[in-house]
C-alpha cells in the first residue's frame, strides 16, 4: 500500500508513501515529495506527527473514519490507489481489513469466544499498528489470515458466527 487517496472533510488528496534509502519514510502529496515523521505509543494510537517541517497533535479512529487535530476532528476516506474494492462497512460477522497491510500479531484462533469490542489481530501500515477488534461478540469461526501475511483493502481477515 503505497499509493493512497485520502478524503478528508471532502478534499482528496493523492498521495505516495516511500521508504528512502536510510529508512525514513517520505510522502509525495499532490507531487510535492515531504518528510514524514510518526510517533506512536504501545497500544497503536499516535499523538504526533511531523509532515514535512509541520508539528501536529492528532488522534486517529482505528477504524480511519476520521482524524482529530487540536483544532478540529475531519471525517476521513483512505482508497488504495492500487486495489480494485473499496473499504467496505461490516455489521455483520465478517472482519474486514481497514487498509492494507501485515498481520503482525494475532489475538485469536479458530474457534474461540470473543466479545464485542475485543482485539482479534494487529495490522501493521506505514510503520502504524491497527487493533482491529471483534465487530460483535461470538466464535470465530474462520481466520483467513496468517502471522506476517498481507492482506488488501476490504479482505475478509475473520469470520464471526
Amino acid at each position: 500500500m503505497n499509493k493512497i487517496q485520502v478524503v478528508i472533510d471532502g478534499m482528496s488528496f493523492d498521495i505516495d508513501v516511500q521508504i528512502d534509502p536510510q529508512g525514513r519514510a517520505i510522502a509525495i502529496v499532490d507531487g510535492e515529495t515531504l518528510p514524514l515523521v510518526m510517533e506512536y505509543q504501545n497500544n497503536g494510537t499516535t499523538p504526533w506527527a511531523l509532515v514535512g517541517s509541520r508539528s501536529y497533535e492528532i488522534e486517529i479512529d482505528s477504524q480511519l473514519r476520521w482524524i482529530r487535530t487540536a483544532r478540529q476532528q475531519h471525517l476521513l476516506d483512505l482508497r488504495d490507489r492500487d486495489a480494485q474494492a473499496q473499504r467496505p462497512a461490516s455489521g455483520d460477522g465478517r472482519v474486514k481489513a481497514p487498509i492494507p497491510g501485515t498481520i503482525t500479531r494475532l489475538m485469536v484462533a479458530a474457534g474461540d469466544q470473543v466479545s464485542a469490542g475485543q482485539p482479534l489481530l494487529v495490522l501493521e501500515a506505514m510503520k502504524m499498528e491497527n487493533q482491529v477488534n471483534a465487530p460483535r461478540s461470538g466464535t470465530i469461526e474462520r481466520l483467513n489470515v496468517a502471522l506476517g501475511q498481507s492482506v488488501t483493502l476490504g479482505a475478509v481477515m475473520a469470520e464471526i458466527a
